[in-house]
């Protein structure tokens, strides 16, 4: 991937009288460290060669001046330090902000291919290398470069010949480089894919504790744990490597150079071509040409990391939402519910296989409407297409008469309704939990929500009431419970379509009886969709729809459809015959 330069850049804009006070600071603080070999030149050889009697006096001044300058140096030193670091913690909050909102609006299908803690790996330790490299890259760039320069050309003036006997270390230097900055490069790259699939592995073992140790398989877990940590384990070998090859053939460069001037200063100090002040100096500068080249190096692994992360985080800004607003959307005003399926196939693009093709399906306003069928028949994925989570691959889905691609994503899904058997309830409170079906809603419209879920009394029953904690997605709460607050939510949203997927499946049979009680109050009135696994619960319903195969196969009431004694028939006589 080609580093995009200008996007790295565009992060400097809005600090950017900060950047350059720091730049400043920096060139202020490079050129005064220029200064100090020349007064200790002017000390050893003016001074100390001239007038004795005054030689005291003037050492002192020089002193002083010495003092000065050095603290002027470390006041300057300080607003690169301090400043520097909160230009780079700002930048990369507003990267942090900037990649959260994106992958808010990424589709369901980019999350079906990605792992949580990949992406959490891209979200945090990625950004932070980034953001070193906001901090140190151009400061220490602007530093060193005075610095490496300033002392060549003050070298050139001290001695010629020993200046460019010196300086043709520096390609070779160069070339070392660029060469093992590659391999460390690439080892960096596939050290960041490593810790993520080992962020990865922790977010999917912890994240399931509960069923890794009912079923006692942490000696499993382990074993995956493990194997990750061991790819990541190599990966760190080779950027080790790689390393040492690095910056020992660093040292040994530097270690050459100032022995090519301590031979050759010598040679000419008994030459008489130099005398032993202008050595010292020159020795004293060559440290600011080795010094750059040295840190310069060793910011080498912290440049690469940065540039590897911010490639990694462009990689995740460059995917495209796969849903997307029309540019011309529409809100529908007083929408009742009507919902048609014209021509409808679709495929995951994970699969060749199409979920079902050619689908046709009206459904009337206020209709209440269950579907049933195999697992994997596409009942939730039929339920899914209508608030675009996914796109159809032909035909098209009607709201009202107009295809819900031509509708604002905003409207389309506020006017929607979801009650899901895996529920998630997010960390905070209940008031929190059930707020979440409409943000600005007040206290008493979030109670009498609760209320008309049948969630209220156990509510009450609690510690803190509404304010009661209910840990990491609801743990401390009953499978029954959190479905009516997430019904709840609901009631608050009071959408005019409601999609309830097998919301009750997986409840003991009083939990069922409360929140059946509560669905059917919930969907008086509105356009209702029931994705059933217990067919007993939808003996009431309008109209039933039988999904197999790649689309309907059978539909109509509970008893016409026993009276078929075709598929429905014989699934609802399997479940009586499990049941009994």
């Amino acid at each position: 991937m080609n580093f995009p330069i200008k996007k790295f850049l565009s992060y400097y804009k809005p600090y950017y009288r900060m950047f350059f006070f720091i730049l400043s600071c920096a060139l202020v603080s490079s050129l005064l460290t220029l200064v100090f070999p020349l007064l200790v030149r002017y000390v050893t050889s003016d001074v100390l060669e001239g007038d004795l009697s005054v030689a005291l006096h003037t050492s002192l001044w020089v002193g002083v001046w010495m003092i000065l300058l050095m603290l002027f140096q470390n006041i300057t030193n300080f607003f690169v330090d301090y400043k520097g670091h909160e230009l780079g913690a700002r930048m990369e909050s507003d990267m942090r902000s900037e990649l959260f909102s994106h992958l808010q609006k990424l589709s369901f299908s980019f999350y079906d291919r990605q792992k949580t803690g990949q992406l959490m790996t891209r979200v945090t330790n990625d950004l932070l290398m980034v953001s070193e490299l906001y901090h140190h890259g151009p400061e220490d760039y602007v530093k060193y470069f005075i610095r490496f320069f300033g002392a060549f050309i003050i070298l050139l003036f001290i001695n010629v010949p020993l200046t460019l006997a010196v300086f043709c270390f520096f390609p070779i230097l160069g070339f070392f480089s660029l060469f093992f900055n590659k391999k460390l490069n690439q080892a960096l790259l596939q050290n960041k894919e490593r810790i993520a699939d080992i962020n990865a592995q922790v977010e999917d073992a912890l994240s399931g504790i509960r069923v890794v140790q009912s079923f006692s398989n942490e000696a499993i877990e382990m074993e995956k744990f493990n194997r990750e940590n061991m790819r990541f384990l190599e990966s760190r070998k080779r950027t080790y490597l790689a390393e040492s090859y690095f910056f020992n053939g660093i040292g040994a460069f530097t270690q050459l150079i100032t022995i090519t001037i301590v031979i050759f200063g010598t040679i000419q100090i008994v030459n008489i071509s130099m005398d032993l002040p202008d050595l010292i100096t020159f020795l004293l500068y060559s440290t600011f040409m080795i010094e750059p080249i040295q840190r310069l190096t060793h910011m080498s692994l912290q440049f690469q990391e940065g540039v590897t992360g911010f490639q990694r985080f462009i990689e995740i800004m460059k995917q495209k939402p796969a849903i997307q607003n029309d540019v011309n959307a529409k809100k529908l005003s007083n929408l009742t519910g009507q919902i048609r399926f014209k021509e409808v196939s679709f495929c995951y693009s994970t699969s060749a296989n199409p979920v079902f093709e050619h689908l046709t399906l009206d459904i009337r306003p206020g209709e209440y409407v269950a579907i049933v069928g195999p697992s994997g028949a596409g009942k939730t994925t039929l339920c899914s297409l209508i608030p675009r989570f996914y796109d159809v691959n032909e035909g098209g889905i009607y709201l009202d008469n107009e295809n819900v691609k031509n509708l604002d994503l905003t409207f389309l899904r506020n006017s929607i309704g979801v009650v899901q058997q895996d529920i998630y309830l997010f960390s905070g409170t209940i008031m929190e939990n059930i707020r979440y079906g409409l943000p600005h809603a007040t206290n008493q419209e979030v109670i009498e929500a609760a209320k008309r879920a049948n969630a209220h009394d156990f509510i009450m029953e609690l510690p803190n009431g509404y304010d009661s904690e209910i840990g990491q997605r609801g743990v401390r709460l009953s499978g029954g419970q959190k479905q009516r607050l997430s019904i709840a939510r609901v009631f608050l949203k009071n959408p005019p379509i409601l999609i309830f997927d097998e919301a009750t499946s997986s409840l003991d049979n009083e939990s069922e009886s409360i929140v059946k009680d509560s669905l059917e109050l919930l969907s008086k009135g509105r356009t209702t969709i029931v994705i059933a696994h217990r067919l007993s619960t939808i003996k009431n319903a309008e109209r039933i729809l039988v999904l197999q195969d790649r689309g309907i196969i059978e539909q109509g009431t509970h008893e016409t459809l026993l009276k078929r004694e075709g598929p429905y028939s014989r699934l609802y006589a399997r479940q009586l015959d499990y049941q009994l």
